[in-house]
């Protein structure tokens, strides 16, 4: 009798342990499930092959054919890249000199100079056509560097340059002279920091807020604030997003370090939706409205441009129709939506993307234009989620400050900001924005369509991206183009192209203009020579056989 009891009860024992081993595989395939099928989607793969791409470059015999291009068309090549070298050192000789000097103590400059192409090509490219940009002067929407060229800046300080580098000159004069008794004391409020107040909340439509110093450091608050509140441990990010560069929202490649609290989940996807609904460590979930224009993509960059594979479309509905799902979910479950708007907060409407998706958020975070100019990072929240401490357990707080948290100068520079966002002239900007920018792109594909350029633009409003339609190894040479006919872009490229609000019809046609000459004279120099059997995979294929033979052999014979 005893034993037939034992019996019962190691086989109710190992029932149950079956039937909780199958309901965590089930917990697991649906994760797998609603992961997004690229490397981007699967982080700690991307990391592992990333890890494994052995190092190799061309050298000038191999440079300018490495698509197999006829003899003829290389030579072509070769002229016009040594050509452009002998104009880039007569054009910027200051700033090569200038950055020859400084180089080797600036580590974020050998970084961005060593990314802006393939890696192949990079060597050969830093020698010849490694011009940085030392600026001297900005108006209107033009840059002067320090040898006196003049650009249309289209790379808009990394998203800080929404209304034109004038109206930042003027807030940052404004605020300095409105803090200027006070001075650099920290720790404490200037009074300006309550008018700040007002106006962030009645712009987020939330209860409270907190100054940081950049946008990865909101970002990080606004993660341990969800992490505090629900208990739980996991966040949610989505496929190719960037949220800044601490650990727990950049994992994989770039992170020597594992996110081992952090879920990557395909975007505009039901399969992610149905693992919000099940899984109980989910505190939060974080959304870039920039990757709306490229959901589940990485930041596109030149230095990824192997081929022609670079893909980007925006459908302002289908977004806010996934941004409305996920809103419904996270309030059934208590997940935390975050917003993260620093890169997007005031470029697509006066309130934002909450305002311009018409999704709230339950936390919001800013940065970049916001502090007028000036390094910021703000959090806002409900009053429940910004709450930093317990009222029953006095012990148990979730700490953050920050030195130069509301430093003086910055809130002078941000009231100025606000104050100038709220002004008629100012709001008069986004009048028929989507609509303007979306004609101009139209335009610009319409003529280089028309001139049988290989080359489209895509864009969210005043945030542009350059595709490439026919397949080629050597799209990444057009920022050099750009360069020379007086388009300033960022170390990224031509992956990403930023206006301000304030450029005219005259401006844009002056740039469209510029940039259909550069990509004729490309076009003219042989760069976008087509193999008749050319495409996108046999590129990819021919790279992993040059990484084979140049790179793995190269490794064994060491």
């Amino acid at each position: 009798m005893e034993l037939s009891l034992s019996t019962l009860a190691l086989a109710g024992l190992g029932a149950a342990a079956l039937t909780t081993a199958a309901a965590k595989t089930k917990t697991r395939l649906e994760l797998s499930r609603a992961k997004h099928p690229s490397l981007v989607g699967h982080v700690r793969w991307s990391k592992r092959i990333a890890g494994l791409i052995p190092y190799y470059e061309f050298g000038d015999d191999r440079f300018f054919d490495c698509d197999d291009a006829p003899a003829g068309i290389a030579a072509q090549r070769r002229h016009a890249f040594y050509a452009l070298a002998d104009d880039y050192r007569a054009r910027y000789a200051r700033t090569i000199a200038l950055k020859s000097e400084v180089k080797g103590s600036i580590s974020d400059m050998q970084f961005t100079d060593a990314y802006r192409v393939p890696f192949p090509f990079s060597r050969l490219v830093r020698e010849n056509l490694g011009a940085s940009p030392f600026l001297e002067a900005s108006t209107g929407v033009t840059l002067t560097d320090v040898d006196g060229n003049l650009y249309y800046d289209l790379a808009g300080s990394y998203g800080v340059n929404v209304f034109g580098y004038d109206f930042y000159k003027a807030c940052l004069a404004e605020g300095a002279s409105r803090v200027d008794l006070l001075g650099p004391v920290l720790g404490t409020y200037h009074p300006v920091v309550a008018d700040n107040v007002a106006r962030i909340l009645d712009i987020s439509g939330l209860d409270e807020v907190s100054f940081h110093m950049s946008g990865t450091e909101a970002v990080m608050q606004a993660v341990r604030l969800a992490r505090y509140h629900t208990g739980r441990s996991h966040l949610v990010r989505f496929s190719g997003a960037y949220h800044g560069w601490w650990g727990d929202v950049q994992p994989g490649v770039g992170n020597p370090e594992p996110a081992r609290s952090t879920y990557t989940l395909a975007e505009m996807s039901d399969a992610t939706l149905n693992v919000l609904r099940r899984r109980r460590d989910i505190a939060c979930v974080l959304v870039n409205p920039i990757q709306a224009l490229h959901p589940n993509e990485g930041p596109p960059g030149d230095s990824a441009l192997i081929d022609s594979s670079r893909r980007a479309a925006f459908d302002r509905a289908a977004y806010a129709e996934w941004l409305y799902k996920l809103r419904e979910v996270c309030s059934a479950r208590g997940i935390v939506l975050i917003f993260d708007e620093v890169f997007v907060g005031f470029r697509l409407a006066n309130g934002g993307a909450q305002e311009y998706f018409g999704v709230r958020a339950d936390m919001v975070t800013y940065g970049k234009t916001l502090g007028g100019g000036l390094p910021i990072g703000v959090l806002c929240g409900r009053r429940a989620l910004m709450k930093r401490y317990r009222d029953d357990r006095p012990a148990d707080v979730c700490f953050a400050r920050g030195t130069f948290s509301a430093n003086p100068y910055v809130m002078g520079a941000m009231n100025a900001f606000l104050r100038r966002l709220a002004m008629p002239e100012c709001k008069a900007l986004y009048k028929d924005l989507d609509a303007t920018w979306n004609a101009r792109a139209e335009a610009l594909n319409a003529r280089l369509a028309a001139a049988g350029i290989p080359v489209a633009v895509a864009n969210m409003s005043t945030i542009w991206t350059v595709l490439y339609t026919q397949p080629s190894r050597y799209n990444w040479m057009f920022q050099y183009y750009l360069r020379k006919h007086g388009l300033a872009l960022s170390w990224v490229g031509s992956g990403r192209f930023i206006f301000s609000l304030n450029y005219t019809a005259q401006d844009f046609a002056a740039v469209a203009d510029q940039f259909i000459a550069a990509a004729e004279a490309m076009q003219r120099d042989g760069w976008w020579w087509r193999d008749a059997n050319g495409s996108p995979v046999n590129i990819k294929r021919q790279v992993l056989r040059e990484m084979w033979k140049l790179g793995v052999m190269k490794r064994k014979a060491a």
